[in-house]
């Protein structure tokens, strides 16, 4: 597969011109993404919505409600902020109401109760919680008769290779698997929701679109809607987005649904880096360069999944004369992002800029050890323009503890 950076050519943006370290978007690959994405809405029917666990830069907010049907949210928090900052007041019209989903692995009565004042559709995780809040359901459902309900379903099938990611694992607490839906009143319930890709294509839709067909086929025919989750890679390069067009329509004619997908990485991909400086170099069993940013702090994904981020202009060990392991600044052993050699020896004081690093990363920030959250700026890439939209200090590490 192409690298989806070709789209963006950070070689261009001028690194003095940032504070350092620093999370760059390109507004130019983000309105590219939600463009492809709102032409798959357009020719299969489908409703588009924006994960904003993966990518919440809220700066983007009204950009995005311009292009997609709504947001898609994690909890309360989330749901806040798409009530708040994805709502498109210059341009209305252009897709229509910006719908608010949310699900959760499991709702606090006191976030439903607020939840159910404002969300579009709420997705339970189990029978027991949509049971046991009918208290507070039914209320609300009689003051707000747009409001829908959802139950997440686990189709057993797995197309994930690591366990983390695989909410259909052995074990796994998401979803309803099929043999505790049989004989259950759904008659409140108004659509399904399933989730199991992880930066994946079509390929592993279709069988996991299958895999739902069999086992949930004769439920389906009783929903209005079927919301395929997430994960999918529909703006990078090779996707074949002709086939997801196809697929959608088939599946929504057939069971009469209006089919929702709430993509997270694919809004971002390609369309950020984030820009670090060394601070130190050291020998230990070779070359070592310390880092104003961190592993464990700025990028975990690179040690959860785990994965070895590209840098621009870096290659593997030994592809390049001079070879350094990366570390953080940090405490933490561990926090080594990971190997890389260069063409010329590092200095102190050198840039070096983390490839597609928009999507999971600004999400999942920690100050741990008092780091220094970085900056977030907006690049564009066809005009120079550049904005820092936020910068971080000692106030916000401190108001996050007491």
């Amino acid at each position: 597969m192409v690298n989806p950076m070709q789209f963006t050519d950070f070689s261009q943006l001028d690194l003095t011109r940032l504070p350092s370290p620093c999370f760059v978007v390109d507004q130019v690959a983000i309105e590219r993404n939600l463009s492809i994405l709102k032409h798959v809405a357009d020719q299969s029917g489908a409703k588009v919505l924006a994960a904003l666990k993966a990518f919440s830069m809220w700066r983007l907010g009204e950009l995005t409600a311009q292009y997609l049907d709504g947001t898609c949210s994690s909890g309360l928090h989330e749901a806040l902020l798409a009530k708040e900052a994805y709502q498109s007041n210059r341009h209305q019209g252009l897709t229509g109401k910006n719908e608010v989903h949310v699900y959760s692995a499991a709702f606090a009565k006191d976030d439903l109760s607020q939840l159910l004042t404002f969300a579009d559709h709420i997705v339970f995780n189990s029978l027991s919680q949509w049971q046991n809040y009918q208290s507070i359901i039914q209320p609300a459902k009689a003051k707000r008769t747009q409001l829908k309900f959802g139950l997440r379903i686990n189709p057993e099938h797995s197309e994930g290779e690591v366990a983390i990611y695989d909410p259909c694992a052995a074990g796994s607490r998401l979803g309803i698997r099929i043999a505790n839906l049989e004989k259950q009143d759904l008659s409140d319930i108004s659509g399904l929701h399933f989730h199991t890709l992880c930066e994946q294509g079509f390929a592993e839709l279709d069988r996991t679109l299958s895999a739902v067909e069999q086992k949930f086929g004769h439920l389906l025919a009783q929903m209005q809607w079927v919301n395929f989750g997430g994960g999918h890679h529909i703006t990078a390069p090779g996707y074949d987005i002709t086939a997801l067009i196809e697929r959608i329509k088939t599946f929504s004619s057939k069971y009469d649904v209006q089919v929702y997908l709430e993509p997270g990485e694919a809004i971002a991909i390609g369309s950020g880096v984030l820009v670090a400086e060394v601070l130190d170099i050291i020998e230990s069993d070779g070359k070592q360069a310390i880092l104003d940013t961190s592993a464990t702090c700025h990028m975990p994904d690179t040690l959860e999944m785990p994965y070895r981020p590209d840098i621009m202009d870096a290659g593997v060990i030994d592809q390049y004369p001079h070879n350094y392991r990366l570390g953080g600044l940090t405490c933490l052993a561990g926090d080594v992002i990971n190997d890389y050699s260069f063409s010329k020896p590092l200095e102190i004081g050198h840039r070096l800029v983390f490839e597609d690093m928009a999507h999971y990363t600004m999400v999942k920030t920690t100050t741990f050890n008092g780091t220094k959250l970085p900056a977030i700026a907006l690049w564009n890439s066809t005009t120079d323009a550049l904005e820092i939209v936020k910068e971080f200090g000692y106030q916000d590490f401190k108001q996050r503890l007491s």
